[in-house]
């Protein structure tokens, strides 16, 4: 599993690059829907279905403070998860996983936990990954830098990211409590919607 996403407790940060917003199409990596106007927003779900996917081989719903604190934080947010499952922290299990979750219909955004680290059994990225029809690669740069305060160099061994499976935002987080709140509070709640609405968009 991936408890052990060794000091990924709590993500970490690098990144660095404070976007500068603007109008303009692709300033440090901002599209033209990024900032600039309200009407850049009309697109946003904002009641969404959420799954959350906890990849490990030892907990279960019952013991699973991580999947509860992103759980919670997305009720807060009035939010709904529609799906919380324990997947296996088996590469085949995982993309399955995530995969069905694009495709049932009722889930707009997955949220998984745990697997990010850098032991044998840390799968989660690898089978995400593969998935991915677009990349979302501020989402880990900007969890590593929210992390670095709390747990210094010790980013380097998170692995969280993030990207599109069928038009679904999916973003992998580790398996510690801290880091699923970090992730989920900081950056999830606030741009799930809009990353959402946008991804449904491009598909159209």
């Amino acid at each position: 599993m991936s408890d052990h996403d060794h000091g990924e407790r709590h993500g970490a940060g690098d990144d660095g690059h404070r976007r500068d917003d603007g109008d303009g199409g692709h300033h440090h990596g901002h599209d033209d829907h990024d900032h600039g106007g309200d009407d850049h927003h009309h697109h946003d779900v904002d009641d969404l279905e959420a799954a959350v996917l906890t990849i490990s081989s030892t907990r279960d719903v019952d013991d699973d403070p991580a999947g509860d604190a992103i759980a919670e934080l997305l009720h807060e947010a009035g939010h709904s998860v529609s799906v919380r499952r324990v997947v296996d922290d088996d590469y085949d299990e995982i993309q399955t996983a995530v995969s069905r979750m694009a495709d049932r219909g009722d889930v707009d955004v997955t949220v998984t936990t745990g697997g990010t680290g850098v032991t044998p059994d840390d799968r989660t990225v690898e089978a995400t990954a593969q998935l991915f029809g677009k990349t979302l690669p501020g989402f880990g740069e900007l969890f590593r830098r929210l992390s670095y305060d709390e747990i210094g160099t010790k980013v380097v061994g998170t692995r969280a990211t993030a990207g599109i499976v069928d038009g679904m935002p999916t973003f992998c987080l580790p398996g510690s409590e801290n880091a699923a709140r970090l992730g989920t509070a900081e950056i999830i709640v606030p741009e799930a919607p809009h990353l959402t609405g946008l991804a449904r968009r491009d598909a159209e």
